[in-house]
């Protein structure tokens, strides 16, 4: 067991600082991950936007020859129609009206599709202008968000850099003795590498694995020597405002 000794309120502090460390970083990196994920949901509804307006137009086209087709048929009909009252014979007139007969009714189904185009070209411009509204939408969201993020980015920074330099001179105070063990245990554990030992059922147990601490080495805690827990290996600390009872020799 190390004799050295080392503050409980510096191992408080170095958790404290560890746990903002680790918040001033997740709020930096979180601003970039929220503006990608503003620019990928803007480019999905420039893109739903983009598709509907390229079938819109390819509906519209195919709507557009059609009334024109009924336009061509309409006056085909008409031309057959003086020709009947002109016919030379009745197989003539017969072979005209079988014409314009086939016409009008081909003339009644392009009418009833011409119809249904027209309700379906109404539907895709509802369509399209809500699919405008919401790509308005996703790109003002996403210049609020960078705006945002220009803006607070810099303070979260300042407050890092604050906060690591606090860090820093926190950790120098640290006894050479115990600097190695604690610089591994952040390597590898970061703002979990210490734990406040807690009072569990009235037996003295560590905050990060609830496992219990032998008597033993809460007596050596009591005397601001550094212990480690036997099961996570975290480094140990008596938390502020929650002064544990004296040990006891029972």
């Amino acid at each position: 067991m190390a004799t050295t000794n080392v503050s409980t309120e510096i191992l408080r502090k170095l958790h404290r600082l560890h746990h903002q460390l680790s918040d001033l970083r997740e709020r930096l990196e979180r601003g970039p991950k929220q503006i990608r994920a503003r620019q990928l949901n803007l480019a999905h509804h420039e893109e739903q936007l983009a598709k509907l307006q390229t079938e819109s137009k390819a509906f519209r086209v195919a709507t557009d020859a059609k009334q024109l087709q009924f336009k061509s048929k309409e006056a085909k009909v008409k031309e057959l129609r003086v020709k009947l009252n002109t016919a030379n014979s009745n197989r003539e007139f017969q072979a005209l009206k079988d014409q314009i007969a086939a016409d009008e009714m081909t003339n009644s189904v392009l009418a009833d599709e011409i119809l249904e185009a027209m309700e379906k070209a109404d539907a895709y411009q509802a369509q399209i202008a809500q699919s405008i509204g919401a790509m308005a939408k996703a790109k003002a969201d996403a210049d609020r968000l960078d705006k945002d993020v220009a803006q607070h980015g810099p303070l979260v920074r300042a407050d890092l850099d604050r906060v690591e330099a606090e860090l820093r001179e926190c950790e120098a105070a640290l006894p050479e003795e115990i600097r190695g063990a604690y610089e591994r245990l952040v390597r590898q554990r970061g703002e979990d590498a210490l734990a406040p030992i807690e009072e569990i059922a009235g037996e003295m147990s560590c905050g990060g694995c609830n496992q219990q601490v032998p008597l033993n080495l809460y007596n050596f805690m009591t005397l601001n020597r550094p212990i480690f827990c036997k099961s996570c290996g975290r480094m140990l600390y008596i938390p502020e405002g929650r002064e544990l009872p004296q040990p006891s020799e029972e």
